[in-house]
């Protein structure tokens, strides 16, 4: 059992701090919002993610979980993650300025031969940055570790648990024996655990978020050339991914990516590289692909209306930006919306968690004011619409009940941006269909 501090309670850091509790150590998660942390106290997660309220629960009952505003903890702490966001501005460039406040509080209360560990994602070098930072503002031993995360939304607990591999960029061999005991409840089944530099660690965790978005960027650029060749991307995604080299993941079309990870660290990445003076052509290809893939289902719908959406209305099903997450930040909603809305039309939407987050976000966009709709249920929200179309792939949505779609709809079309429906059955039913690179 090791004392652990995590500092932050965002996505990452309250499902690491938790999950970490869970294998037995003491965990105390710190936040400078007192609401959140109040929440919190009450075992209430301030983010969905599918079984962390029940962990939050136990782990504080177990009293192995508990959370602060305050930095003391760190004293008696030995290993500390800085887990704090680090947003991109429009040109990409990181703001390692939370980073940077959290690790001068943390210098302010350090114990002895510490282990700080970043656990936020950030460029190259910021490890040799932070590790300067805190050396100004303290004299006592410590190791600077970088650890990316590499967690799914939606299925972020089974990812920490049982991780593909823990990456750990470490000068010292102590630091990287303290990391092995921290992680070694995880790692008895096999589980790699990879001992890198510190650079090495910050630049796999970009490199592997950008990799995975290309593979998205790349399955939609032939779903849009199968679109105009007449192929079907499904039997062409089976026929691709059944090769090892190549493999099943992110390889299903859609709106796009979206999410807190995927679009800032593509941009994070290719502003570390302009700053090398090099630049990086197939991840900004990735990112202008993507930019694109967001109203390729608006030209659609456009092209089926023959050009007028002025005075109609359209449901969505699903506001985030992908199943079981209430995290909207990028969503393809957003430019969906923006799209529909500018064209003058309006817009109601369902999503099972996700629609207070959505409508909080489109209050940056006053173009959708009061052209937005939330609705409670999946089949209410067509009512009188002019088309569905699918932005989320919910499990609930997969199986739909076309004869209440069809009541509900003052138009019988489906615009499937999520390739969720089957092609010969929709239409059957009696609707004019719509996807992504399916063959019609």
């Amino acid at each position: 059992m090791m004392d652990v501090s995590v500092i932050g309670t965002g996505y990452v850091g309250l499902v690491s701090g938790t999950c970490f509790a869970e294998i037995g150590h003491h965990v105390t998660c710190i936040d400078i919002d007192p609401r959140k942390i109040d929440l919190l106290k009450d075992g209430k997660s301030p983010i969905y993610e599918p079984g962390l309220n029940d962990l939050l629960g136990r782990n504080i009952k177990a009293n192995r979980l508990k959370f602060s505003t305050s930095y003391d903890s760190c004293a008696h702490a030995d290993v500390i993650f800085l887990a704090v966001g680090t947003p991109s501005g429009d040109d990409g460039n990181a703001d390692l300025s939370y980073l940077e406040s959290a690790a001068e509080s943390v210098a302010n209360n350090l114990k002895d031969k510490a282990v700080v560990v970043i656990k936020s994602t950030v460029p190259v070098g910021t490890g040799n940055r932070i590790r300067d930072l805190i050396s100004q503002k303290t004299q006592k031993e410590f190791y600077l570790v970088n650890n990316p995360e590499f967690l799914k939304e939606g299925s972020a607990i089974e990812d920490f648990m049982r991780p593909d591999r823990v990456i750990i960029g470490s000068q010292e061999e102590f630091a990287a024996k303290q990391m092995d005991e921290l992680y070694a409840p995880l790692l008895r089944q096999g589980n790699p655990i990879y001992h890198v530099s510190n650079l090495s660690a910050e630049m796999t965790k970009y490199a592997a978020n950008c990799f995975l978005a290309t593979k998205i960027s790349f399955i939609n650029e032939i779903a849009n050339l199968c679109d105009k060749t007449g192929a079907d991307v499904e039997q062409v995604r089976k026929g691709i991914s059944s090769d090892i080299r190549i493999g099943k993941h992110f390889l299903y079309p859609g709106p796009g990516y979206g999410g807190s990870c995927f679009p800032k660290d593509v941009k994070a990445l290719i502003y570390t590289a302009k700053e090398y003076g090099t630049e990086l052509k197939i991840v900004q290809a990735a990112e202008d692909v993507n930019d694109n893939q967001k109203t390729v289902m608006f030209d659609k719908m456009k092209n089926h209306f023959a050009g007028d959406l002025k005075g109609k209305s359209f449901a969505f099903w699903g506001v985030a930006f992908k199943a079981n997450t209430d995290d909207v930040r990028e969503t393809s909603a957003i430019a969906m919306a923006r799209a529909l809305v500018t064209a003058g039309a309006e817009v109601r939407f369902y999503d099972p968690v996700a629609s207070d987050n959505y409508l909080k976000m489109m209050e940056e966009y006053p173009v959708t004011n009061g052209k937005l709709h939330p609705i409670a249920d999946m089949y209410e929200v067509m009512e009188g619409c002019d088309g569905l179309i699918t932005m989320t792939e919910w499990r609930e949505f997969r199986n739909p009940d076309y004869a209440k779609m069809k009541a509900a709809l003052k138009t019988p079309v489906v615009f499937d941006a999520r390739n969720l429906f089957d092609t010969l059955k929709t239409q059957e039913a009696g609707f004019s269909y719509y996807a992504i690179g399916k063959h019609i």
